[in-house]
């Protein structure tokens, strides 16, 4: 439901929608940059109102979606569009003779969507879980997360709830699994530019395109090395969508059900702690963030596609070990176990947040 502009907003949007006229002359880009901007004007006013006067205030909200477009367009475009390799290490603001850049990405993504996140009605479960998790990692262990995936500002809503939880530091040092488009649309990539990453073609990405399955194929082979590197280093912590992509709402019930886990892609994470050498803990995460950024009824294939954001609480629950037994004959099994702890999570939540 569209949200109306109330005046200082709508003075806010007019700014915006001025500046971006101005510097964008091709309608099919700039018709769903100022859709975003009253998106997330709107999200913020809702903000606003329930006391978020600081953050969220008209002025704020409107310098803060203008640099995500000046970001995108500066490293999401043209020929200075920041390429990712089969492995990112997160932009974090060193001095520039480090890094030649010094700009805190990481801090940026956290800085935009935070404010959308209603943090008051938030729920975040399974805090002995994740301190569990963490003791692992802090003894030179690794833990893969695997999680559901409902928006595109997971990353940002893990930090979040993350950070309720105590674990601001811990979070910032997450890898996440990352598919194409969020290297490639040209508003993601700032974002991503902010996380730890590991990029990784899906099955249904290699195949769109034969003429250039063979240089995917070849990328993630490297990815997987990269992987493979970083779990023999050990103190590693990975966040993996098994179902390879986002939670679809049911055009006819309205209800947002989880996306089934891959067993093979299950199974290749249990192969890789295996292969280390460095015991390797698997723990289910289920997110509750769709209303957030709500993605497209059907699987687009491409990038640029319409953005939604909304004023809404987010929820986290962080399950009990998953115990990796059995070989590769009891991988369907352990994938199902997977699936099943991680949609007991979900209604968990589901059921607390209508109570709250």
């Amino acid at each position: 439901m569209e949200v109306s502009l109330e005046p200082d907003f709508a003075a806010a949007y007019e700014t915006a929608q001025n500046s971006l006229s101005d510097i964008i002359a091709n309608k099919d880009m700039l018709n769903p940059l100022l859709h975003f901007t009253k998106e997330y004007l709107a999200a913020n006013q809702c903000a606003y109102k329930a006391g978020n006067t600081d953050l969220s205030s008209a002025d704020k909200s409107v310098s803060r979606i203008l640099e995500a477009i000046e970001l995108g367009m500066k490293h999401g475009t043209g020929k200075n569009r920041y390429l990712f390799g089969s492995s990112h290490k997160a932009l974090r603001g060193k001095p520039e003779t480090e890094s030649g850049n010094n700009y805190d990405f990481y801090n940026f993504g956290c800085n935009f969507f935070g404010p959308c996140m209603d943090k008051d009605n938030s729920l975040v479960l399974g805090r002995e879980n994740l301190k569990e998790a963490f003791k692992y990692i802090a003894d030179g262990e690794n833990v893969v997360f695997f999680s559901n995936h409902q928006s595109e500002a997971d990353p940002q809503v893990v930090s979040i709830c993350m950070e309720i939880a105590g674990c601001k530091q811990q979070a910032e040092n997450i890898v996440y699994v990352a598919g194409h488009k969020v290297t490639t649309d040209p508003l993601a990539i700032p974002f991503s530019m902010g996380r730890n990453l590991i990029c990784i073609h899906s099955k249904k990405h290699i195949n769109a395109d034969p003429d250039t399955k063979s240089v995917k194929q070849r990328q993630n082979l490297k990815a997987m090395s990269s992987m493979l590197s970083l779990l023999k280093e050990g103190g590693t912590s990975l966040w993996v969508a098994p179902s390879g992509g986002r939670d679809r709402r049911d055009v006819d019930t309205g209800e947002v059900p989880l996306a089934p886990f891959d067993s093979k892609t299950i199974d290749m994470f249990r192969l890789m702690g295996n292969k280390s050498k460095v015991p390797t803990h698997f723990f289910p995460l289920s997110l509750i963030s769709y209303d957030l950024c709500p993605p497209p009824d059907y699987i687009e294939a491409g990038v640029g596609e319409q953005r939604n954001v909304r004023f809404v609480p987010i929820a986290m629950n962080c399950g009990a070990e998953l115990k990796s037994a059995g070989g590769l004959e009891g991988r369907q099994e352990f994938c199902e176990f997977a699936m099943k702890n991680c949609m007991h999570g979900y209604e968990t939540l589901l059921e607390q947040l209508e109570t709250k």
